[in-house]
C-alpha cells in the first residue's frame, strides 16, 4: 500500500481485555507524523469496559469504529472459551471483513474471530494455553500451536501478548516496507523479527495427561531418557501388550508413546541448553538422541528453532 494513504485502525476492547494486548496495537500504530495511521479504541458501546488483570477502560467509540476502520485489532481477553462475544460484536466484525477490512487478533482475540466463522478452513493460532480449546470449540479452524502469528490475508492471528508485537511489525512491513518496520521495532526496543515459534516458550512440550493409567510408566521413562526407550520396553513396564499400551496412551496424552518420548527428550535438552554449558553433541547423547544433527532436526520440528538459537534466547543477559 502507498505510504501516503492514511490507514484507519480500530482496537476493539472486549470485556476482560488484557492490558498488554490492548496497548500493543494502540502504541505501535498510534497517530504520529511519521506513521500514516489513525487509531480509534472502541468497545461494544462507548464508555467503560471492564478489563482483565484489575484494569478497566473507557473507550470513546462503539462498533461504528469497525465500519470506519481498514484494520480491526481484537486484543485477547479472559475466559475466551466460555462464551462468544455479544452477537452485535460478531456481526460488526463480519460486516467489517465483508467491507474489506483486515481483522487481526492478538492472543485469545482469535476466539472472537473464530466466532464469526471467518477462520473456518483457515490456519490460525492463539496463546499456547488455549490452542486445544480453540481447536475443540472450532473444529473447522486449522489451529497451528507453534507459530508466533498467522497471516491468512484478510484475517490474521497471533500467539501470546508479545507475539502481538511480531504481528504488528509484520503488518507494518507489508504496509510501509522493511525500513519503517525496523524503525518501529527500534522505538519499541523489540526484535524486528523473532526466529522460531511459540512452542519454545511453552514450559513443557510434553502435554498434560488426560488420565493417569500410565502415570508411573511415564515417570519411569522420564528418568531414563538417555537410554533406549521402545514401544515394547514401555508396554512391558506398564504390564500390557504394545498394541493396548499404544492405544490407551494416545487416549491419555494425545500423543503416541514415541511422540511423547521425543517431546520429553526435547524438554530435557531445553533444560540442559538453559542451565549447562554442554555442547549440542553432548546434550544429544545425554537425552537419547545420539547426534547433534538428530537433535537439531527434532528441535526444529518440535520447537521451530535451533538449539543454538534457543540457548542464545534463554541465556541472554544471564
Amino acid at each position: 500500500m502507498p505510504a501516503s494513504r492514511l490507514h484507519r485502525v480500530a482496537v476493539l476492547v472486549l470485556e476482560g481485555a488484557k492490558p498488554l494486548d490492548v496497548g500493543i496495537p494502540a502504541q505501535v500504530f498510534t497517530t504520529r507524523a511519521s506513521m500514516p495511521y489513525e487509531v480509534r479504541v472502541c468497545g461494544a458501546t462507548p464508555g467503560p469496559v471492564t478489563g482483565g488483570d484489575g484494569l478497566a477502560y473507557h473507550v470513546a467509540h462503539g462498533l461504528d469504529a469497525l465500519a470506519w476502520a481498514d484494520i480491526v485489532f481484537v486484543p485477547g481477553y479472559r475466559f475466551p472459551d466460555r462464551d462468544d462475544p455479544p452477537r452485535a460484536v460478531v456481526d460488526a466484525l463480519i460486516a467489517a471483513h465483508a467491507r474489506g477490512a483486515r481483522l487481526a487478533a492478538i492472543s485469545t482475540g482469535a476466539f472472537a474471530l473464530a466466532a464469526t466463522g471467518l477462520l473456518d478452513g483457515r490456519r490460525a493460532t492463539t496463546h499456547w494455553h488455549y490452542t486445544r480449546a480453540l481447536a475443540a470449540g472450532h473444529p473447522l479452524v486449522r489451529v497451528d500451536e507453534n507459530v508466533l502469528f498467522v497471516d491468512e490475508g484478510s484475517v490474521l492471528t497471533s500467539a501470546g501478548a508479545a507475539s502481538g508485537i511480531d504481528l504488528c511489525l509484520h503488518i507494518l512491513r507489508g504496509d510501509l516496507g522493511v525500513a519503517a518496520s525496523n524503525h518501529a521495532a527500534r522505538r519499541l526496543v523489540a526484535a524486528p523479527y523473532r526466529s522460531g515459534g511459540q512452542a519454545q516458550y511453552v514450559p513443557r512440550s510434553v502435554p498434560e495427561p488426560l488420565g493417569e493409567r500410565f502415570g508411573a510408566t511415564r515417570e519411569w521413562a522420564l528418568h531414563r531418557l538417555g537410554e533406549p526407550l521402545t514401544l515394547d520396553t514401555l508396554a512391558r513396564r506398564a504390564g500390557v501388550s504394545p498394541r493396548t499400551f499404544s492405544r490407551r496412551f494416545v487416549e491419555e496424552t494425545g500423543y503416541t508413546p514415541m511422540q511423547w518420548v521425543m517431546r520429553a527428550r526435547i524438554d530435557l535438552a531445553r533444560e540442559l541448553l538453559e542451565r549447562s554449558q554442554r555442547s549440542v553433541e553432548q546434550i544429544a547423547a545425554d537425552v537419547g538422541l545420539g547426534t547433534g544433527a538428530n537433535l537439531r532436526l527434532h528441535f526444529q520440528r518440535v520447537l521451530g528453532t535451533t538449539p543454538s538459537e534457543y540457548r542464545r534466547t534463554f541465556t541472554r543477559g544471564e
